[in-house]
């Protein structure tokens, strides 16, 4: 039997080894995106595909990674996962991503029995989708790329280069993906090795009961926190800016949230229908998200694991935007980042003083790609860009943080995308007055500009710059993102998601948005209204005419003029 002392050392045994995949991997991986940004989700998980520990990534592939191990046991049957196979699966409705993002993993065996999986989900370089580095318009998944249904890499511990040459054979940079390719089956082989290592020191039976033990005790810590949260049915809708196909058209998000005692229901009934482009969510990220923004109102404070979200409920309509079906487009699955503050729009209406106001609502991520002069090489590098978070009814809002959708990375270093392609950073700052004016006041945005020294392609990954990122109890909307093309030049463009054509001596400025104010801007402090223009977070004439606030050169209040103009 595994006591309560034994359970929660096999728990940290568990996190340890998912910690450990996640070191092996950014050792390992070829792309920037994975070592320096962080964009992986992975999990030990137990026989029945449920995650039991991760390593903080992308939130919402963790949870995608369990639904694609699940597929993967309906679609091959457990008898055909034998010890030493390592699997691929990129097959978006079934892996839950788009197909540059797929999910390896490994069965653990012990004792001849089938006692969990250890995955690894990492975005890849290139698998000969229709468009290099990113798709923006495509119509069919047929033009998204080479599509792996569940899919040994190795079996029994033997590579399978059949499935390498065909990868090798319909990758652009054939190098690159297969040397991450490689990274995450090195990664998930540590996952099996130290999960053994658990079951030969304890007992499977004790290893296998721990697991159940952990997931029950999450499931019961979900269902304490729901008990506390207050109860009603609130609806909420906001926006993608299009589908890439239809650029001047919005997508609409639609979610209801219900709370009870026993569950929390996320129905996305509403949300657009027959999305032309490929903007469209696998449901296994649309429960994701869902389940990113539960679990931070219930349980944030532990690792995830699977019975954390048995008190939610995700309702959505296939064929819909939130639910796509074959043969439906889901390469740009910016849907998956925007609809988590959604839901939180929906519950600022029954529990403002719980959740914050809209960030900048977007990860606004910026991918080059082109020929190094200096090299002679191919290079493609990308990085996600901080925005400003909402103010809460207890704080202002961070300034220039990662967004919400991806808590456990990064953004890539100026020298990496210097070294490594052909783009200087002119500029890298934050962006004063885009945090909405509140009591407490939104975060700010921040503005990296880039200037190509060859010809190259910037696309920019950005979806939310057509609507404000909203507030609550009447703080003001904060400003949303923007891309500038040549800023200041005949030739200025500005705009959001896009597949831009640059030439030597090309500017781009990706400018993010700020967050969401809370509460009346003339209830905040007149000193932090004059700390902020101190800092360079509100101008001047911002602190005027936003919050009634008169500050002098010396950025010290004038409570004279100040009195005069909260008066007025």
């Amino acid at each position: 039997m595994a006591d309560a002392i034994t359970t929660e050392i096999i728990r940290h045994g568990l996190l340890a080894a998912a910690e450990e995949i996640a070191r092996n991997l950014c050792r390992t991986a070829y792309n920037t995106v994975v070592y320096e940004i962080h964009d992986y989700g992975i999990g030990i998980h137990d026989a029945n595909g449920d995650v039991v520990a991760d390593a903080p990534g992308i939130a919402v592939f963790t949870r995608g990674n369990d639904a694609g191990i699940k597929h993967s046991m309906e679609f091959l049957g457990v008898d055909a996962m034998e010890p030493g196979d390592v699997f691929i699966i990129n097959y978006p409705y079934w892996s839950s991503a788009h197909t540059l993002d797929p999910l390896v993993f490994a069965p653990i065996h012990a004792e001849d029995k089938l006692i969990g999986f250890a995955s690894c989900r990492v975005h890849i370089t290139d698998l000969h989708q229709k468009d290099p580095g990113y798709v923006l318009d495509s119509t069919d998944r047929s033009q998204e790329g080479l599509v792996m249904p569940a899919s040994k890499l190795y079996r029994r511990g033997v590579k399978n280069d059949d499935v390498f040459n065909i990868v090798r054979f319909n990758s652009r940079m054939p190098k690159h993906t297969i040397g991450d390719i490689q990274a995450q089956v090195s990664a998930c082989v540590t996952g099996v090795k130290r999960t053994q290592e658990l079951a030969a020191k304890y007992g499977v039976a004790v290893l296998e009961e721990a697991m159940n033990t952990i997931n029950e005790h999450g499931e019961r810590l979900a269902k304490l926190a729901l008990k506390k949260l207050p109860k009603g049915t609130w609806s909420a809708v906001d926006y993608v800016d299009d589908d890439g196909i239809s650029k001047d058209q919005l997508v609409k998000l639609q979610c209801t949230v219900t709370v009870t005692d026993e569950e929390m229901v996320v129905d996305w009934t509403g949300s657009a229908d027959n999305v032309e482009g490929p903007i469209n969510l696998p449901v296994g990220q649309t429960e994701a998200l869902s389940s990113l923004i539960f679990k931070s109102l219930t349980t944030p404070d532990s690792p995830v694991v699977a019975g954390n979200f048995a008190p939610l409920r995700v309702v959505t309509v296939p064929g819909s935007v939130m639910h796509a079906v074959p043969p439906m487009p889901t390469f740009t699955l910016w849907t998956g980042l925007l609809a988590g503050e959604v839901i939180l729009k929906a519950l600022s209406q029954g529990m403002p003083d719980l959740v914050p106001a809209c960030s900048g609502g977007d990860v606004c991520s910026m991918m080059g790609l082109g020929v190094n002069p200096r090299t002679g090489e191919p290079w493609q590098e990308a990085t996600n860009e901080a925005v400003g978070y909402g103010g809460t009814a207890h704080h202002d809002g961070e300034d220039g943080i990662m967004h919400l959708s991806e808590p456990g990375c990064r953004n890539n270093p100026v020298e990496v995308l210097e070294t490594k392609s052909s783009m200087i950073i002119d500029h890298y700052g934050y962006r004063p007055d885009t945090g909405g004016a509140g009591k407490f006041r939104g975060g700010v945005g921040v503005t990296r500009t880039y200037r190509f020294t060859a010809p190259a392609t910037g696309i920019c990954l950005v979806y939310k710059t057509k609507t404000a990122p909203w507030s609550i109890a009447g703080g003001a909307e904060g400003q949303p993102n923007q891309i500038v093309l040549n800023p200041g030049t005949p030739r200025e463009v500005v705009q959001g998601g896009s597949y831009n054509h640059l030439d030597a001596g090309d500017v781009l400025v990706n400018a993010t948005g700020g967050g969401g104010g809370y509460g009346n801007p003339f209830d905040r402090d007149p000193a932090a209204v004059a700390r902020d223009v101190r800092n360079g977070f509100v101008s001047p004439e911002s602190a005027t005419r936003d919050y009634g606030v008169v500050v002098g050169t010396d950025f010290v209040v004038d409570e004279a003029e100040t009195a005069l103009a909260r008066g007025r």
